[in-house]
């Protein structure tokens, strides 16, 4: 019963099933995109998980493949993933992407910056490395964000087949990692002088962040994550601290339905703000509404989803969710990214073979 509670309170309280918004297709024909960003000057820039990073017109128009990435091991859930532009970006020209690197030992999530040049990246850098490297092809996370002091979370994947090293600090896997436009480690972060850790970790305890953004308000860094069977999740992430996985979860184990570790809540490790139960909604990139576009909206933190297939609006006071409303569900379309672009509206990338970039109107 206990349990039965908590999946209303969870997964289905508060839910409401919108009716279609206006939307307009800004290009179309992109091959499983990942990630936008936006130049200043009107144009798109554009990753694709299999190694393409290309810049859309504002016309919709595709370009050509940038040349200058490293090379990209794209499989499965892995392959080049996030992009973002530096804040300084109109002075430096740096724009920086998440990709998956091949390596001894398999493959994981690395970090790489380059001036964008016309056409090509010059000055590119490899900035971070996730350690170890694993045989896998699922897990790779991931996305970037800059925080107000301009240093660049990183948040990551388990690897899946990892999952117990989310829980240790020798490593980088089932962790945010916090770091400097460069790559170097800030001297605040919270296990800089913790004896074995890795001084570039931010938090711990997570199984597979595909979305991040800062809260408008607070400057606090909010991650979606997703759970096992179940279970997905809607964080604040805090500096030092432990979200659990997988010794805490409501999601269960693939197929038997059978208990991963404890439902908590236990001393020692953060409750999600929401999770998503019983059924994973799968949710992906994320971004807080700071313009005033559309009525009643303004604050809201919006969220694609990729197994639910709808564009999800989550209403806050304070750090509660209050009420959830789905859109764009009769697209039947997995929603990879949503952004708010310059012009104060948001933006969704649909992640399929034939993937579009779309402009929701109010």
């Amino acid at each position: 019963m206990r349990r039965l509670f908590l999946l209303l309170i969870c997964g289905l309280a508060g839910l409401v099933h919108a009716a279609e918004p206006k939307v307009v297709s800004v290009a179309r024909g992109l091959a499983n995109p990942w990630a936008v960003a936006f130049l200043p000057d009107g144009r798109f820039l554009v990753t694709e998980r299999a190694g393409r990073l290309r810049i859309v017109e504002r016309d919709g128009r595709l370009g050509e493949a940038i040349s200058g990435l490293p090379a990209v091991d794209a499989g499965g859930q892995c392959g080049l993933l996030d992009v973002v532009l530096d804040p300084k970006f109109a002075d430096n020209q740096w724009v920086y992407w998440s990709y998956a690197e091949a390596g001894e030992g398999g493959n994981s999530t690395a970090v790489a910056r380059g001036r964008l040049q016309g056409q090509r990246l010059t000055d590119v850098q490899v900035i971070f490395r996730q350690l170890p490297k694993v045989s896998s092809s699922l897990h790779c996370g991931s996305r970037l964000v800059f925080g107000r002091d301009g240093r660049l979370f990183v948040v990551l994947g388990d690897r899946f087949s990892r999952k117990e090293d989310a829980q240790k600090l020798d490593n980088h896997l089932g962790k945010v990692v916090r770091i400097e436009a460069d790559g170097k480690v800030p001297a605040d972060n919270p296990f800089v002088a913790t004896a074995g850790a890795r001084p570039e970790i931010w938090s711990l305890g997570h199984r597979n962040m595909q979305g991040a953004a800062l809260h408008p308000a607070t400057g606090e860094l909010w991650a979606s994550e997703h759970g096992p069977q179940g279970g997905d999740e809607l964080n604040r992430v805090l500096p030092g601290r432990n979200y659990g996985w997988p010794l805490l979860t409501f999601g269960r184990n693939y197929g038997t339905g059978t208990r991963i570790g404890e439902e908590g809540p236990k001393p020692g490790f953060e409750q999600p703000l929401k999770m998503w139960l019983p059924l994973s909604v799968a949710p992906s990139g994320m971004a807080f509404l700071g313009s005033d576009r559309y009525p009643g909206w303004k604050g809201n933190l919006f969220i694609g989803t990729l197994r639910g297939e709808s564009l999800i609006r989550l209403e806050l006071d304070g750090n509660t969710v209050v009420k959830e409303e789905r859109l764009l569900g009769s697209r039947n379309s997995r929603i990879r990214d949503v952004r708010e672009g310059p012009d104060g509206y948001l933006y969704v990338l649909t992640d399929s073979a034939d993937g579009q970039l779309l402009r929701l109107q109010p």
